[in-house]
């Protein structure tokens, strides 16, 4: 494993547990009011951050990587989005949410390949 191969790595490892934390938070501020965009995010990092801790230590396939990335980026601007519009009344940008979906998509289909063509590692 080469020493941008381990940044990476340490990268997504360190983005999972901030995602997850993310997720808690969130679960848990929804709980306190009634807010339906706190606890689309707490659905969309509790189930992403455990997703990106997985690929961080799986493998150190560049398809795999990849897909990590792809869930993370995506992962930020569903949620970042959402987050925004909670807090701060708009959007980060026009589509940000639909484009952090397609992305998580992206990303899981990205695992899909990286599982049909033995390119884990």
């Amino acid at each position: 494993m080469g020493q941008t191969d381990g940044w990476g790595r340490r990268v997504l490892l360190a983005a999972a547990g901030l995602v997850g934390a993310v997720g808690v938070a969130s679960a848990a501020a929804s709980s306190h009011g009634d807010s339906r965009n706190l606890g689309s995010i707490a659905m969309i990092c509790l189930a992403h951050g455990p997703a990106l801790l997985a690929l961080a230590l799986a493998g150190r396939g560049r398809l795999l990587r990849f897909a990590g990335w792809i869930l993370l980026v995506g992962t930020a601007l569903f949620a970042g989005d959402l987050a925004v519009r909670e807090w701060l009344g708009h959007g980060l940008f026009p589509g940000a949410a639909p484009i952090g979906g397609i992305g998580l998509i992206g990303g899981w289909a990205t695992i899909i390949l990286a599982g049909l063509t033995g390119r884990m590692r």
